[in-house]
């Protein structure tokens, strides 16, 4: 009688510490997974925060392709733990977005392309909600995403902007084509003429 009583009393013990251990094991694992979200806040140049509620496991799957080939990161975590990381980060405004299953989408080499690649799957999957987000350190709502959503990608920007430069860099190659055309045949270019072609250029 002695000895089951000792022997319940043993395996209590043994199921509290054992209780003690896990609980303490559940939270450090809890804080890890916010330490990761605030780094991930912090390091990316963009974070977008998306409902997928009614998306199917195959829908999932086509978005996180879609999104990787942009270098874009989609991650699922607890909300409650997600507020955790907003605070550490210094984003808490993100909190208020942070209800149902929600995804944290997180843009890396280019901040616009998670807002890009989200609304452009969201045309033919209605399911998929753009909330809010944060783009380069600004606060972006459903609005602001959607039309940072129009923007082209860095290479798309890149090939405009030398687009723009090249048409200027044209006009004064012309012009210094025609003084030395002029200066060949013992002419003086129109002063007017070259002032004119260089103020077009710098417009």
């Amino acid at each position: 009688m002695l000895g089951e009583l000792l022997y319940s009393i043993l395996l209590l013990y043994r199921n509290y510490i054992g209780g003690k251990t896990m609980a303490k094991e559940v939270l450090v694992a809890k804080q890890a997974i916010v330490d990761e979200v605030a780094e991930k806040l912090n390091n990316s140049a963009s974070v977008v925060v998306a409902e997928y509620r009614g998306l199917t496991v195959a829908e999932v799957t086509e978005l996180r392709t879609a999104l990787r080939a942009e270098d874009v990161e989609m991650k699922v975590y607890k909300n409650k733990l997600v507020k955790r990381a907003t605070e550490a980060a210094g984003m808490s405004e993100l909190d208020e977005f942070l209800s149902g299953p929600n995804a944290l989408v997180f843009g890396h080499s280019d901040a616009v392309a998670p807002a890009r690649v989200l609304a452009k799957f969201a045309k033919d999957h209605e399911a998929l909600v753009l909330k809010a987000g944060i783009v380069e350190g600004k606060m972006c709502d459903e609005a602001e995403i959607k039309a940072l959503s129009k923007l082209p990608s860095r290479e798309g920007m890149y090939s405009m902007l030398l687009a723009c430069l090249k048409d200027p860099t044209a006009k004064v190659a012309r012009v210094v084509k025609a003084l030395a055309d002029k200066k060949s045949e013992g002419e003086a270019a129109p002063v007017e003429t070259a002032e004119a072609a260089s103020e077009e250029a710098a417009a």
